[in-house]
């Protein structure tokens, strides 16, 4: 199996965060807008692309800020997701326009239910992946290359 790479947005705003808002037979979880990288396509095209799909707005893409490995199982959901590795790449992006609640994700992924945004320093308290990557965007302080974390 081949490890796929995905590109993921750091979207911050007035001490807040732009989120995926998901449900799983859990609960409602959150995620960074962002997804698979496709063959022909560079980094910043897919993420601008799946954030698109995702948010349904146009983003503009900075700097490179985190590179987190994810393999599905040394984590906890390895019962389905085993087979996965796959290399994200975490960047900082703004939006080119202002995002509303009226705006519809052209193309959500098949467990998302909606985008909100997500106040900094109330992130802790909610179900949020990777859940270890919260204290660097809300200290801003960062490594470059967090491992395999979740």
């Amino acid at each position: 199996m081949r490890i796929r790479n995905s590109a993921k947005a750091i979207i911050i705003k007035d001490n807040r965060i732009l989120l995926t808002k998901n449900i799983d037979e859990e609960s409602i979880f959150y995620l960074f807008p962002g997804g698979g990288q496709e063959h022909g396509e560079t980094l910043h095209e897919a993420l601008k692309r799946e954030c698109f799909e995702e948010i349904g707005c146009e983003v503009s893409v900075g700097e490179l800020i985190h590179v987190r490995e994810y393999i599905g199982k040394n984590h906890e959901h390895a019962s389905f997701d085993s087979d996965v590795h796959q290399m994200e790449l975490y960047f900082t992006c703004t939006l080119v326009h202002e995002w509303n609640t009226d705006q519809t994700p052209s193309n959500p992924d098949s467990h998302q239910v909606g985008v909100e945004w997500i106040d900094l320093n109330k992130l802790k308290d909610y179900r949020f992946y990777p859940k270890e990557i919260e204290s660097y965007i809300v200290n801003r302080t960062s490594r470059v290359y967090l491992g395999d974390i979740n």
